[in-house]
């Protein structure tokens, strides 16, 4: 089977902008202030945003990937795995959507699954490696399609925030909820539920004990060892105490760091911490 048949595309949620050695391409979100719009591809300095952001006190959103930008993304694959952030979040999913639906009618010998993750970040990192383990590995698009349904039920995403200010001003959190995060040194850890909205599930004073709250919920949710894919927004030392505290306990675990890029930045904030991780 040839893999160049295959391409997998991913919404800008990933953190992904590039894979050198597979057909691969991000569509793009975007953060829209007042002052300023960032398009979260390549050519942003996410860390000059989030300095930005940190700094602004007027009103902000975010804008998904349009129809054309999936077609531009989907360029000339002719079997293609589409990932989005989660519907919960952002029409993302329904634009994509939209995108196969126009791409298959232009081009009938074309095929596009659109993946909606219920998640965002690092679990949608892990679900583009299974692809492409599977696609390398020569399997099917159909038996592919079937897998990946079944690997997402062994996924998981959980956070730590320090702030939840962005959150909170584009209507996914309690604005009194988000108000407890960073008073007193407060972080707050979560998930994202099955539905692909946040839930809130424990504040807690000082990020060390977030960090083993954090690590004890990922082991209760069935984590056993499997991957870890850790994004961090400017806050690389708790993402390496967590790589600490994982690889302690399952000395076989993959672990890989890496920064956010700037959706999962703006909702993350500075600190925050995203976790995918697979489970039994």
């Amino acid at each position: 089977m040839n893999q160049n048949n295959f391409k997998i595309v991913v919404d800008s949620s990933a953190d992904l902008t590039e894979w050198k050695d597979f057909p691969f391409a991000s569509a793009p979100l975007k953060i829209i202030t007042d002052e300023k719009e960032y398009t979260d591809d390549i050519n942003l300095d996410t860390e000059e945003m989030v300095n930005d952001l940190s700094k602004y006190r007027g009103r902000s959103s975010t804008s998904c990937p349009s129809p054309e930008d999936w077609l531009q993304a989907f360029g000339e694959g002719k079997q293609i795995f589409c990932i989005t952030i989660t519907s919960g979040l952002s029409g993302s999913y329904n634009s994509a959507c939209i995108a196969k639906e126009e791409y298959e009618r232009e081009h009938p010998d074309r095929v596009v699954h659109v993946i909606d993750s219920l998640s965002a970040g690092p679990e949608l990192k892990l679900i583009a490696e299974k692809l492409k383990e599977g696609i390398l590995a020569g399997h099917s698009f159909a038996d592919l399609r079937k897998s990946i349904a079944e690997y997402t039920k062994k996924t998981a995403l959980l956070f730590m925030l320090e702030s939840m200010r962005n959150l909170a001003n584009n209507g996914r959190v309690n604005p009194l909820v988000a108000k407890a995060a960073g008073l007193l040194g407060i972080r707050i850890v979560g998930k994202a539920g099955e539905e692909g909205t946040l839930e809130l599930l424990n504040k807690v004073p000082g990020e060390k004990r977030a960090l083993t709250t954090l690590w004890e919920t990922m082991k209760s949710m069935g984590h056993r060892g499997g991957k870890v894919r850790i994004s961090h927004c400017q806050n690389e030392a708790a993402a390496s105490t967590l790589k600490g505290l994982i690889m302690e306990e399952f000395k076989n675990a993959s672990v890989e760091i890496s920064p956010c890029r700037a959706l999962c930045s703006f909702y993350a904030e500075k600190g925050g911490l995203l976790v995918g991780f697979e489970r039994e």
